[in-house]
């Protein structure tokens, strides 16, 4: 069975994906707020890591557990809002890359899976 990593395109297009997401994300009133203080070179790469391995590609991704990576955004305010919006910027990117309705559909399917944990609430 083929992976949505190398239905994408590989690295190559998970790297574009990712800065065009980062682009659109910096700019969006609902979420920008949420990256002032964020190191954006190190969250690329880790995004483009995380997003490798959850698409089936090369496991390389060290990161913190979504639950520890987004506690402190949580404590500001992180609500269902901003994952909508971030879900939705995704999926603009996507599109905007060429892949199709159902990856992207299936790429939602997958970030609302963590929507418990980005957000820290109870199993």
């Amino acid at each position: 069975m083929v992976s949505l990593y190398e239905k994408l395109g590989g690295q190559n297009a998970v790297d574009a994906v990712v800065e065009t997401f980062y682009r659109k994300v910096l700019t969006d009133e609902r979420v920008m707020d949420y990256f002032d203080d964020v190191d954006m070179d190190g969250q690329i790469a880790k995004q483009k890591a995380f997003l490798t391995m959850v698409f089936g590609g090369p496991v390389s991704y060290s990161g913190k557990d979504m639950r520890d990576g987004h506690r402190q955004l949580v404590a500001r305010g992180l609500n269902d809002s901003h994952v909508d919006a971030v879900v939705e910027l995704l999926g603009a990117s996507l599109a905007e890359h060429g892949v199709n309705a159902d990856d992207i559909a299936q790429i939602a399917s997958i970030a609302n899976s963590v929507r418990g944990d980005v957000l820290n609430r109870p199993n």
